[in-house]
């Protein structure tokens, strides 16, 4: 884009061609005063034609420049802005010039070449943030097509729909909606013939709304009027294995809620069950919310610190425990389960009690993203995740691309066993060692004998009762 021209300066042209006037016939006496008039004259001329001069190059300058681009990088945006000029001027189709404001916001994240950094379509920006958070509008039911215990894909009488599980405290829950109803029909409309993908919409709606699900228990059918709210999803599941020696925790994914509900999980398996060792199955686990993920480590590990953070050009900050941590007792032995789904979130927190001592790390190599991202709005435009952090173990190691190992490694058979899970038998099978070859506890000591009171004694006995 050119500057514009300084506009021509009329008052420097007009007093530089001075008419001559016959009242002012040259007289000797007058020429010294004469002379200074006109250099006055054109002094201010010259002055007053250098200001208008500037003042018209400074607006050309100005208005050659692009709002948001500094001094420093207008050559650089020169072909930017000159190709947008020419499209929105001359290309002889339909031009949208929103369309074109978000490709070339996408281009700029596609040239980092970085796959977690993403220009997001404010749909794609709402979408991402409401998965981050674990907050959806619905009833709270998880369902899956299945025929003779097998997935399927199109829904008919032999691919049901089936509820898997009920989210503790949802309106389907309310609604008595049980684990092993198929569903039929969403407000009338049978679902035969569709797919899960294409159903889950339909049951999902805004906040307050009512939608009735037709469903099959024991052979009936009933019609079953449920009022949809705002769903936690529950990324925590917990159970004790091993004849109750072992406290079993799954974590699907770092939500806004995770780390409060694995802190109460974990006290009841400690406190009120009276676990003897801990599993944190991290496994297929994207991560989430960075932290979700310092809170849930600092569950069990009270040492700094649990990770470290680097942002670009600075020094690695630590990243040191929450105090309050439920299983920080290192008495209590832990293990990680893990594989090549265990990413991001999930392995900060695998990295940390990796690091720290506090737990062996079982199963396959993880996936190895060592960045964390921000998510940023652009008003009217959608958004943008950007990688902005490094995350590096306790010991300053950065596994991005390259994953944690395992301290023991299970390699899983070409045809598994749906009903076998070798990473988890090996992950009991390591803490049951660990628990027998623990050292009893030390016995309590005797409590000291009672001095023989003294009448004076029992004078105090007397007044205590």
């Amino acid at each position: 884009m050119s500057h514009d021209l300084p506009p021509t300066d009329p008052a420097a042209e007009s007093d530089s061609q001075t008419p001559a006037d016959e009242r002012w016939a040259p007289e000797k006496r007058r020429n010294s005063s004469r002379a200074s008039t006109y250099l006055a004259l054109f002094l201010v001329a010259a002055v007053g034609g250098a200001g208008l001069f500037f003042s018209g190059f400074m607006l050309g300058r100005l208005n050659g420049q692009t709002p948001g681009t500094s001094d420093a990088n207008q050559e650089l945006f020169r072909p930017f802005w000159d190709a947008y000029k020419d499209v929105t001027t001359n290309y002889v189709g339909e031009v949208d010039p929103h369309l074109l404001v978000e490709g070339a916001i996408d281009g700029i994240f596609q040239a980092l070449g970085d796959p977690f950094s993403s220009y997001l379509t404010e749909e794609e920006y709402r979408s991402s943030l409401g998965g981050l958070s674990g907050e959806f509008e619905g009833v709270g039911i998880e369902m899956a097509t299945m025929e003779g215990g097998n997935s399927c894909t199109t829904i008919s009488e032999g691919c049901r729909l089936t509820v898997t599980h009920v989210v503790r405290g949802s309106p389907a829950l309310e609604a008595d909606l049980r684990e092993g109803d198929v569903l039929l029909a969403v407000d009338g409309t049978s679902t035969l013939g569709s797919t899960l993908q294409l159903v889950v919409p339909t049951v999902r709606g805004p906040k307050g709304s009512t939608v009735t699900l037709t469903i099959e228990r024991d052979g009936a059918q009933l019609e079953v009027p449920v009022v949809r709210d705002v769903i936690q999803r529950e990324d925590v599941q917990s159970e004790v294995v091993a004849g109750g020696k072992i406290g079993y925790l799954k974590v699907l994914g770092f939500s806004s809620a995770s780390a409060a509900d694995l802190k109460e999980q974990l006290r009841v398996l400690i406190e009120e069950r009276g676990v003897k060792a801990l599993i944190l199955d991290l496994r297929d686990d994207p991560g989430g919310y960075v932290d979700a993920a310092h809170k849930i480590a600092s569950e069990f590990v009270g040492t700094s610190p649990l990770y470290w953070e680097q942002g670009a050009g600075k020094e690695p900050e630590a990243k040191n425990p929450d105090p309050g941590g439920v299983a920080t007792d290192p008495t209590i032995p832990m293990v990680v389960l893990v594989n090549s789904g265990t990413a991001s979130a999930s392995e900060i927190v695998a990295g940390s009690l990796q690091g720290s001592g506090r737990a062996q790390l079982v199963g396959q190599k993880t996936f190895g993203k060592g960045t964390i991202q921000e998510f940023k709005e652009l008003p009217g435009a959608g958004g943008y995740r950007l990688s902005v952090r490094k995350w590096l173990t306790p010991d300053k190691t950065w596994i991005h691309g390259v994953g944690l190992t395992p301290d023991v490694q299970v390699d899983l058979p070409a045809e598994p066993d749906p009903a076998v899970d070798v990473v988890l038998d090996k992950g009991i099978e390591v803490l049951l060692e660990k628990i027998d070859s623990a050292p009893p506890p030390a016995p309590a000591p005797p409590p000291a004998p009672s001095p023989t009171p003294t009448p004076a004694g029992w004078l105090s006995v007397l007044l205590a009762a």
